[in-house]
């Protein structure tokens, strides 16, 4: 073999990271060979021998691949291999033995080795190369399967949040649309810390909410969904209004994780009948009436936020102009964005301006709120990062 010949076959060892091996062979003089035919192929190698499986199990430890004969005092064929597998972690099992038997190797990687090798059938260059594809298919293997767990893990997340997401409770006696909006603020999330719902008692009152937890974690979503049962179950269990929000943020303050942990609402209960609502706001920015053409908020009296010191909500009587109007109650996700390049926040004055414009008097009302959304993500430059939580309560035209 010409001296070219043979240099095309070697490895540059400048171009390769050292192979951490184990062989797991109980004869020296094929151990000797092993280790002759991985210096042969001049690429880096770090070699290690164990005579018997109870002795590899003790240094598997930074071992990139395991080499194993399936004739060992304490382990015999393809049932050697499986108690191998079984502690290799994520280290690939390379088959090498004796025994040229083609069922054997088929059996041998249907069990999960990465190769199948026979003694006397490889030189030197091609067992190193065996060794370093099965290492790669051994990370590949790996980081599918990382990849297929962290979907399921993301899809069973994904069912579980959009289960928690409510269900508006209402009935139609009265004509009266209900379109709610939802988008997690973190990542890879379906469920915020922020939350809504709408709850009909009876045949004349619907009840609306919405909050908002401080935070964006996981633990301010699981209380956001708390003080949203809990919400549901105060108004269904006939509670006097009055006494709804005190009552939410007593359950507020022993679930939270912290002291400092607070949450602000909004709520109303619209009598629809005598057309109006009361509205009560704990530090949450105020409704928007879309009516007559127009859009304003509702002069609200502000109470502060639940959570920090006990204090009555005070209670704002809403007369509605007419038999068509909108009440769109949201989260201050949707008005802290930037608008037009600059540091000012779209706030409410810059909202109620946006459903002024031509085209969101455009838009159907179903459309209109996630409308809202992609447009304070255009003049914001990207994304709001903030959980943004919407309802719009519909009436007749609704504007």
């Amino acid at each position: 073999m010409t001296e070219r010949s043979l240099a095309s076959r070697r490895y540059a060892a400048d171009q390769l990271e050292r192979l951490r091996i184990l062989l797991v062979e109980d004869d020296e003089g094929d151990a000797f060979l092993v280790r002759e035919l991985l210096a042969e192929a001049e690429a880096p190698f770090e070699l290690t021998v164990a005579s018997s499986l109870r002795e590899a199990r003790e240094r598997l430890t930074g071992v990139e691949c395991v080499l194993l004969d399936l004739g060992l005092p304490d382990a015999e064929g393809i049932d050697g291999l499986r108690k191998l597998l079984a502690v290799a972690g994520g280290a690939a099992v390379c088959v090498l033995t004796g025994r040229s038997d083609e069922h054997l190797g088929v059996q041998a990687v249907a069990e999960g080795a990465q190769d199948y090798l026979v003694k006397g059938q490889v030189d030197g260059v091609l067992l190193i190369r065996s060794l370093r594809y099965a290492v790669e298919r051994k990370r590949a293997d790996e980081n599918a399967r990382r990849l297929r767990e962290a979907e399921l893990r993301e899809a069973e997340s994904a069912r579980l949040e959009r289960g928690l997401l409510p269900k508006p409770l209402k009935r139609d006696d009265f004509g009266l649309g209900v379109e709610p909006f939802y988008r997690s603020g973190r990542a890879m999330g379906l469920l915020g810390g922020d939350f809504y719902d709408v709850v009909q008692v009876g045949d004349d009152r619907l009840h609306v909410i919405v909050g908002d937890v401080c935070g964006h974690g996981v633990d301010e979503a699981a209380l956001g969904v708390e003080l949203r049962v809990a919400w549901r179950a105060l108004v269904l269990a006939g509670v006097p209004e009055e006494q709804v929000l005190p009552s939410l943020e007593q359950v507020l303050m022993s679930e939270r994780r912290a002291r400092e942990v607070f949450a602000t609402v909004a709520s109303a209960v619209i009598d629809l009948p005598r057309n109006r609502a009361t509205v009560r706001v704990a530090g949450h920015p105020p409704p928007v009436v879309l009516s007559g053409g127009r859009a304003a908020p509702v002069a609200v009296r502000t109470g502060i936020v639940l959570g920090v010191r006990p204090t009555p909500t005070p209670a704002t009587e809403l007369e509605f102009d007419s038999h068509d109007w909108s009440l769109l109650m949201y989260t201050d996700g949707l008005i802290e964005g930037r608008t037009g390049g600059s540091d000012e926040r779209l706030d409410v004055d810059g909202l109620c301006q946006l459903l002024a414009e031509p085209e969101a008097r455009a838009k159907p009302l179903p459309e209109l709120p996630e409308w809202l959304v992609a447009r304070a993500d255009r003049d914001n430059g990207g994304p709001l990062t903030d959980d943004v939580a919407m309802l719009l309560i519909s009436r007749g035209a609704g504007r």
